[in-house]
């Protein structure tokens, strides 16, 4: 099992900046905790023992909270002097990590699955890269990526197909030389420079999960998380 995750905390998160003002955007409040104190908690009961956090914009605030520990959990900050985007901040943090494989989380999303069932998954495909598929009933906001029976992914497609579909949850599993030998460029997107012009020549696979899902990057699913853990008491 792999005991090391990056989040990538990083953005700017400007669609949420006129509630979360000064504010990294995983640092935004909900129900009197920030919203990356969750994903941490949520990685510490799946067994991490490494995070490694990818910051940018106001890191400092991060940093001040959790420090260089998390309830036993070691805490490394990899500082973006400029935005890299998650690319650039996935091969710049990569560096940092210990191990042959890491699980790569958003810092914006929270998708309860679990790890050990993920891992297993992409093992038995000795896969290069997973990523943990949300299946969605109805979808208007994400792009969708579909797989054929074997789980390897068989394509990506925008927002036109909205029922019954399958969306990129925000978690990865992936080999770290693998990744980092074909990472060429500093600054770039994971999901559209990387995966999207890969997939093609590489077996990339995919697994759905039903776990509950919410990203609060824009502001009507950040006033949704809010009263859904509440409801749900993801409190740690």
């Amino acid at each position: 099992m792999i005991n090391e995750a990056i989040i990538l905390a990083g953005g700017l998160g400007t669609r949420l900046r006129s509630i979360i003002k000064n504010m990294p955007k995983p640092m935004a409040n909900i129900c009197g905790k920030p919203f990356l104190e969750y994903i941490i908690e949520y990685l510490r009961k799946q067994k991490i023992k490494r995070v490694i956090l990818s910051v940018g914009y106001k890191y400092e605030i991060i940093k001040e909270y959790f420090g260089e520990n998390y309830k036993g959990m070691d805490i490394t900050y990899v500082v973006e002097k400029e935005p890299l985007y998650t690319g650039g901040a996935i091969k710049y943090s990569i560096k940092d990590v210990n191990s042959k494989e890491v699980f790569i989380i958003n810092g914006d999303t929270f998708f309860n699955l679990n790890l050990n069932i993920f891992y297993n998954l992409h093992k038995n495909k000795k896969a290069i890269l997973s990523i943990a598929l949300k299946k969605m009933e109805f979808n208007q906001r994400y792009g969708v990526v579909e797989i054929n029976k074997d789980n390897k992914i068989i394509g990506f497609f925008e927002k036109n197909k909205r029922n019954n579909v399958l969306i990129n949850g925000g978690i990865y599993i992936i080999n770290c030389d693998f990744i980092q030998s074909l990472m060429a460029k500093e600054k770039f997107s994971f999901e559209k420079d990387f995966l999207e012009e890969n997939y093609k020549k590489y077996e990339f696979y995919g697994f759905p999960f039903e776990e509950y899902f919410i990203d609060i990057g824009v502001p009507e699913d950040y006033e949704r998380a809010k009263i859904e853990f509440e409801k749900i008491q993801y409190k740690g």
